[in-house]
């Protein structure tokens, strides 16, 4: 019940009586049961899960909720969610996740307007307990020891699509629950593109290959990024790598609670312009990570607001040389009162396989 206790003394600091949560993300925060059909309702005495008969079993085993319901037939979500609310004036909602449409939808079947709330949500899984930290390091680790097996088989001739087949079939076999994101394998002229789609490209002798990836624990996000040689690396290769290396170290030394995410991104970015690579550095620094591999606050050039303690976030700069090659790596920050933890342990020397 400590998330439930933590979103009820939150809606006390907002003056609302309650919050009706249905993205899979904040009912799996606040129930720590994982399900995609209904809601959590949380007021500032109790908590309800309503689910439907898919899941009531399991809800009943795992959910951490006051009272779990399942809803059907002549009581549909609607008139459960009303029940739940009963008394309540003030009702917070996720107008980050529902679309306009469903806002007004439930406004008309609640009988009261609803408070924009997902910036509740967004505080309280943006500060990760120890618990959560765990979670994604158990990820982090699976991925890890994926990627020293698939570096392994890596050669000429494979297809980019096999790379990502592979990462993921072995980290499903190592325990992974899925992948936190469709994983980036591209190789060559493609390596330019941040969010290249593997495809049936041939990895080939003195290419790059980046390698993007992740998988859940727990419902946990890991991400991490290496880009790895093929046979060799030229003079300019090295170059850009240990530049963008550079510049991650320097990101990751500016990056602690306090200090504003623009400021953890512009020492990463001043070191790639002043190399002279600047205009090849487009995306942020980093993104927080938790029950999404997206979540808030991010270390990008637009956030001057201080990170929180407690926030785990990528620390992934990059430069991108269209139609010749690019270069990302990527690790994860945990930010604790000293500054932050690197839960990331591979190897970020240049690999040549």
């Amino acid at each position: 019940m400590m998330n439930i206790k933590k979103i009820q003394s939150k809606l006390k600091e907002a003056n609302l009586d309650a919050i009706v949560l249905f993205s899979d993300e904040n009912t799996r925060y606040a129930s720590s049961f994982h399900f995609s059909d209904g809601a959590v309702v949380v007021t500032r005495d109790k908590s309800w899960l309503l689910t439907d008969s898919r899941y009531i079993e399991a809800a009943g085993n795992e959910a951490k909720c006051d009272e779990i319901i399942c809803f059907g037939g002549d009581m549909p979500l609607t008139e459960w969610v009303k029940t739940a609310l009963a008394g309540c004036s003030k009702i917070g909602a996720e107008d980050d996740r529902l679309a306009y449409s469903q806002w007004n939808r439930w406004e008309q079947i609640i009988g009261s307007k609803l408070t924009p709330a997902q910036k509740i949500m967004d505080s309280l899984r943006s500060q990760k307990e120890q618990w959560e930290v765990d979670c994604i390091v158990a990820a982090q680790r699976i991925a890890e020891t994926a990627l020293d097996q698939v570096l392994g088989i890596i050669r000429p001739g494979m297809r980019e699509r096999d790379i990502a087949a592979e990462l993921t079939y072995r980290m499903m076999l190592l325990g992974g629950e899925g992948n936190s994101f469709d994983p980036i394998t591209v190789t060559g002229a493609k390596t330019s593109m941040p969010h290249g789609v593997p495809g049936d490209e041939i990895v080939k002798e003195g290419d790059f290959i980046t390698l993007d990836f992740g998988c859940l624990k727990n419902g946990y996000c890991s991400d991490m990024t290496r880009t790895v040689a093929v046979g060799s690396a030229s003079d300019e290769m090295k170059k850009v790598y240990y530049t963008v290396l550079e510049a991650q170290e320097a990101g990751i030394a500016k990056a602690r609670p306090g200090v504003s995410g623009r400021e953890i991104h512009m020492a990463a970015a001043n070191v790639i312009a002043n190399a002279g690579y600047g205009r090849y550095f487009g995306h942020g620094f980093g993104h927080s990570l938790g029950l999404l591999v997206h979540e808030s606050p991010s270390a990008n050039p637009n956030n001057t607001s201080p990170m929180p303690e407690g926030a785990v976030i990528s620390a992934e700069p990059g430069i991108y040389i269209p139609g010749k090659f690019g270069v990302r790596i990527e690790d994860m920050l945990y930010l604790t009162g000293e500054g932050n933890v690197n839960l990331t342990k591979a190897s970020k020397e240049l690999i040549i396989l």
